[in-house]
């Protein structure tokens, strides 16, 4: 089982415009109080935006995601007669699953806002996601098809951007899919583990996720490595 006293973090990471910082989903609903809250997800606010601004002051680029489902999206539980947010789900596709969610950041609702402690003064993008009625999004790079790009890895590379740091939230959802995705785009891709949290549903999904990023070549660094 992985665990982060047994992952090796990168030493001494120079910043400057060929990087861009990627905060994922840092929405009302995933922060506790709402539809679909992780655990602590408020604890990391601050220090998220001490990187916003850290990163601005390198010339770095900053962007956001934000979940952004239609009302009805087919990977809510209360779609599927006789399903409980939790239960494991997988369509044939792989566009829903692998389990169902509570209704959660839906289109205009207060619930899919960023929380009001967010900076979003150094923010260059937004890339909104799961907007598809059919298919789930978890990454900020590839909805769950795993063909449609959401626009991020152009826009990324028309700035020459060679490296991304990922926090945020979900770790083992969200941040995990799009970190995999990062790395097969060709992005050289970082975790800053201590600004994010996990659900860990199914059990033990944190350590599976830290495992794979590990042996797909993620990085693992603690912002007072970055320089």
């Amino acid at each position: 089982m992985m665990s982060v006293k047994g992952l090796k973090f990168e030493k001494n990471i120079l910043l400057g415009k060929q990087d861009a910082l990627i905060v994922i989903d840092m929405q009302n609903d995933f922060i506790p109080g709402g539809a679909l809250p992780v655990e602590g997800g408020d604890e990391i606010i601050d220090g998220i935006n001490d990187m916003m601004k850290f990163f601005k002051s390198k010339d770095s680029t900053i962007v956001l995601s934000q979940d952004w489902h239609p009302k009805g999206h087919l990977s809510f539980a209360s779609n599927h007669p006789n399903k409980n947010p939790g239960d494991e789900f997988q369509s044939e596709d792989g566009a829903i699953g692998p389990i169902l969610w509570p209704d959660h950041c839906v289109q205009g609702k207060k619930g899919a806002n960023f929380h009001r402690r967010l900076r979003k003064k150094e923010v260059r993008a937004i890339i909104r996601k799961g907007i598809n009625p059919l298919i789930d999004s978890y990454s900020v790079f590839l909805e769950n098809d795993k063909r449609t790009e959401t626009g991020l890895s152009g826009y990324l590379k028309t700035l020459n951007i060679t490296r991304i740091f990922i926090c945020g939230l979900a770790l083992d959802y969200c941040c995990y899919f799009s970190a995999i995705d990062g790395i097969s785009l060709g992005f050289d891709t970082y975790f800053l583990i201590e600004l994010t949290k996990g659900i860990d549903q199914p059990q033990n999904n944190i350590s599976n996720a830290l495992n794979d990023m590990k042996s797909k070549g993620v990085k693992f660094v603690k912002t007072t490595d970055l320089k």
